[in-house]
């Protein structure tokens, strides 16, 4: 298989998880124009509500930024806000309690860079779920014709139906906390498929 090229991600879903488990390397853009409204700073996980997006401010700056230079914004108290939601919704879970302390400092702890923030969690999730393939930093921007790479970067997006690109992830359902009064929600944050069942799904 081509090396995988991922865009960066915040508490990555399972699709992108089970990309990187199929693959033995990953590279993880930093040289693209930082677009909006996508997983690079933004996840979703279920709660007693439903479907729920929790999303990482970010500090504005000019419209070309690199998503290497995105600083994240500290100005309301999302950190906080983000722990809570994830404990409402996963508190009752198999696994919480068993992976939980491997996960807060993410929401007490401060990091300047959104890329930095991104790939501490990536490393954790990954050593969590014992996926030991190599991922490194792009170091110059890759076009999207590149042949070497399979380019997950646009695919795997809030906006892109769930069908194209998912030959890397098998919908089939499995326990989740609420499952007794909604339908089972798919290819949420990976954290959702380890708390409920401590790993992801073959």
């Amino acid at each position: 298989m081509s090396e995988l090229l991922l865009s960066t991600a915040y508490m990555p879903n399972l699709q992108y998880i089970r990309a990187i488990a199929m693959s033995d390397a990953a590279m993880v853009e930093q040289w693209e124009t930082f677009p909006k409204q996508t997983y690079r700073n933004r996840c979703e996980i279920v709660t007693a509500g439903g479907r729920m997006t929790l999303t990482v401010p970010v500090v504005k700056a000019c419209s070309h930024q690199l998503t290497r230079d995105v600083r994240i914004s500290y100005d309301t108290p999302w950190q906080s806000k983000h722990w809570q939601a994830i404990k409402s919704a996963y508190g009752s879970s198999p696994f919480f309690m068993y992976f939980k302390d491997e996960l807060e400092p993410f929401y007490r702890e401060r990091t300047e860079f959104l890329l930095d923030y991104n790939c501490k969690i990536l490393n954790t999730l990954l050593s969590i779920l014992d996926i030991k393939a190599s991922i490194t930093l792009t170091d110059d921007y890759i076009r999207g014709d590149a042949p070497l790479y399979r380019d997950l970067r646009n695919v795997i997006h809030p906006k892109v139906r769930q069908e194209q690109g998912m030959d890397f992830y098998d919908a089939t359902p499995y326990p989740q906390v609420f499952d007794s009064r909604m339908p089972f929600e798919p290819n949420l944050s990976v954290i959702d498929a380890i708390f409920n069942n401590g790993k992801i799904e073959s």
